[in-house]
C-alpha cells in the first residue's frame, strides 16, 4: 500500500510561474483594496469592478505554465498517495497532472451564482476562448454571476475535507505559505504526531511545530531537495 502525502501549497507555489502573490511587496493587494475586490461588500458595492478584476486574473493565469515545483508535485504520484490542499485559486496543479487537488480558497477557473456560492448547479467551468464575465451576465437561478472565490469574511468550505485528509498523511509537504492564513494554517496542526514534515519557503516561516525540516528555497529547488530525501528514505 502506498504512503499518504499530503502537500499544502500557497502563493510561493506558483510565483515561480509569474502569478501575482497578494501578500507580498508589489502584489495585488498594493494596486487594490482588499475590501474593494476580494469581499462581499466590495462586491455588492461593484460587482462590475469585481469580475473585470478577475477577468484580468485569468488572463494572466492563460498565459502561465506550472512550474517544475508544481510538476515534481504530480510525479510523487508515481511512488505515493498524493492528495494536494492548495490555498491557490489558479488550475497550475492540474495542469501539471496532479489529480487530487483541494482548493481552499475557491478556483480562478470557475464561477457561480452570486445568491447561492454553493449550488453545484449554478457552477460554470470558464475555458481559454471564453474566459471573461461580461457586464450584467447571469447565472442559471437568475442571479449575477461572481469569481468561484472565497471572499474575505466567508467561511471555507473544503477546510474540512483539507483536515481530514491531512489526518491522513504519512508525510506533510508544505510549500510557499507563510502560515499565516488561517483557517489552511491550522492545517499542519492535524497531521499525525511524529511523521516528517518539509517546509519549502524561500523565506522564514514561524511554523511553532516540531519535527519540521526547513528547506530555505523556492518551489522548484526545493522540491527536487525533498524527492531526493524520499528516494533515500524508501
Amino acid at each position: 500500500m502506498k504512503k499518504k502525502i499530503v502537500v499544502l501549497t500557497g502563493a510561493g507555489m506558483s510565483a515561480e510561474s509569474g502569478i501575482k502573490t497578494f501578500r507580498d511587496a508589489g502584489g495585488l493587494w498594493e494596486n487594490y483594496p482588499v475590501e474593494q475586490v476580494a469581499s462581499h461588500e466590495g462586491w455588492l458595492a461593484d460587482p462590475v469592478l469585481v469580475n473585470e478584476f478577475y477577468n484580468a486574473r485569468r488572463k494572466e493565469l492563460l498565459a502561465a505554465q506550472p512550474n517544475e515545483g508544481h510538476r515534481l508535485v504530480a510525479a510523487l504520484e508515481q511512488n505515493y498517495d498524493v492528495s494536494v490542499i492548495t490555498q491557490n485559486v489558479d488550475n497550475l496543479h492540474e495542469r501539471a497532472g496532479s489529480s487530487h487537488v483541494v482548493h481552499l480558497h475557491g478556483e480562478l477557473m470557475k464561477v457561480c451564482s452570486s445568491r447561492d456560492v454553493e449550488n453545484p448547479l449554478c457552477w460554470k467551468t470558464l475555458t481559454a476562448d471564453h474566459y471573461r464575465v461580461e457586464a450584467g451576465e447571469k447565472a442559471a437561478d437568475g442571479s449575477l454571476l461572481r469569481p468561484y472565490i472565497v471572499f474575505f469574511g466567508e467561511s471555507v468550505p473544503m477546510i474540512e475535507t483539507a483536515a481530514e485528509l491531512t489526518m491522513q498523511a504519512d508525510i506533510f509537504i508544505i510549500i510557499g505559505t507563510s502560515l499565516n492564513v488561517y483557517p489552511a494554517a491550522g492545517l499542519v496542526r492535524y497531521a499525525p504526531q511524529g511523521i516528517p514534515i518539509y517546509l519549502i519557503d524561500p523565506k522564514p516561516v514561524k511554523a511553532g511545530i516540531q519535527n519540521v525540516r526547513y528547506i530555505a528555497k523556492g518551489a522548484s529547488e526545493g522540491m527536487k531537495e525533498v524527492m531526493q530525501l524520499l528516494q533515500n528514505q524508501d
